[in-house]
């Protein structure tokens, strides 16, 4: 029988619950009103403004496993994207008044400006367990100052949530029309400086990119044009590029697929580098003759082990997906590269035969190490490689 809550203690404002009728009762913070979406866990100890902006959360309330959120408040240069993605947020505490000299607001106001919802005081732990166990929930997720819900009502809202398998959310994400990206990473004490200089051509499809994974290719030489993802072989092809990027992005890889794989097949027939990150990598795996399945409860955090098979380094990376590729179902000339020490799940490719490889994990986030910007130079040196072999003899 649970326990009766003391008559002293605070009414709860927020309430998360559940398709399988279990509700979690909290503090409500940011907006008010109510959101329906897949539940999942972030283990990252930094970098919640981050996720929150991260496109590839789409569709997703994210909670924190980590308990400190909302202490170092918020800035526009964390921003990944203009807006947060992410439907809402659950934390262990209640967040705090920001201390870090690069704040300029509070999580909270910031959240409450934006439209998104959060809920503190929710025990994660056993939120977590229960995620592990059973697979990534569907959820409904409420705010109500005055602490009123329909509990019923709510319960039946996540139950008739459809769940990510088969939808197509690149295309609510992605950029209406292409644009030029020349801003480089940030740097002490300049912060973020425009690339002038000529560079690499590359054309970056968005899927749903993070903004630091196109200045990591600024910052690698590279001149960069993002195209949205509804572009074709034609489009890409249009632009003479040295390169192409496969972006990060949210939803079924295999419904993205639909319109993505056969303008990834024009690209490949045109013998250009290639190189894909998360939804990008999975994307190319398609386009490739490989199968994508949804996992349990996904890979979210900024602290997994991935192991590079062919040299036997394993690198600490940032991950955030829920579905991956099938490393069985690869077909002859394309090798894995990289593998999770977690479960054994694929986390890279590449084509044997040319520069054509792609990772799941996000080499850009620097989650305390940067174990894996040698993918951005190696995309750089591909497209170099190239066009010296093009290039007329004597010049």
């Amino acid at each position: 029988m649970p326990a009766t809550p003391s008559q002293s203690a605070p009414k709860p404002t927020a309430c998360l619950a559940l398709a399988d009728g279990t509700v979690f009762y909290g503090h409500g913070f940011g907006a008010t009103g109510e959101t329906v979406a897949e539940l999942c866990f972030n283990t990252a100890m930094t970098g919640y403004q981050e996720i929150m902006t991260d496109p590839s959360y789409a569709g997703q309330v994210v909670t924190f496993t980590f308990p400190h959120i909302g202490n170092v408040g918020v800035n526009e240069d964390d921003d990944e994207t203009a807006e947060p993605v992410a439907e809402g947020m659950v934390v262990k505490w209640d967040p705090t008044e920001p201390s870090n000299w690069r704040a300029t607001g509070e999580l909270t106001e910031w959240l409450a400006r934006k439209g998104r919802i959060g809920i503190g005081g929710v025990d994660t732990r056993r939120l977590t367990r229960a995620i592990r166990q059973q697979g990534a929930p569907h959820v409904a997720l409420a705010h109500d100052p005055e602490g009123k819900f329909d509990i019923a009502a709510l319960v039946a809202k996540a139950r008739g949530f459809a769940g990510l398998v088969g939808l197509d959310l690149a295309k609510e994400v992605t950029c209406a029309q292409s644009y030029r990206w020349d801003q480089m990473r940030w740097a002490w004490p300049e912060g973020y400086k425009r690339r002038e200089e000529p560079g690499l051509k590359v054309v970056a499809i968005d899927y749903g990119a993070k903004r630091n994974i196109l200045r990591c290719l600024a910052s690698a030489g590279c001149e960069v044009t993002v195209l949205p993802a509804t572009a074709t072989a034609e489009d890409v092809l249009a632009l003479s590029p040295d390169g192409v990027f496969l972006s990060n992005g949210p939803g079924d890889p295999a419904a993205t697929g639909e319109y993505a794989v056969p303008a990834i097949k024009g690209v490949l027939e045109a013998d250009l580098p290639v190189f894909g990150i998360c939804l990008g990598h999975q994307m190319l795996a398609l386009a490739l003759g490989a199968r994508t399945v949804k996992m349990n409860h996904g890979h979210h955090g900024a602290n997994h082990p991935v192991k590079d098979i062919e040299t036997g380094k394993v690198e600490i990376t940032s991950m955030n997906h829920g579905f991956t590729v099938d490393s069985q179902s690869l077909p002859e000339g394309v090798t894995e590269t990289h593998v999770s020490l977690f479960d054994g799940s694929n986390c890279g490719i590449r084509l044997t035969d040319r520069p054509v490889f792609s990772v799941q994990y996000h080499p850009e986030a620097s989650p305390g190490p940067q174990d894996s910007y040698y993918l951005f130079e190696r995309f750089a040196e591909a497209m170099r490689a190239r066009k010296t072999a093009e290039a007329p003899a004597g010049h």
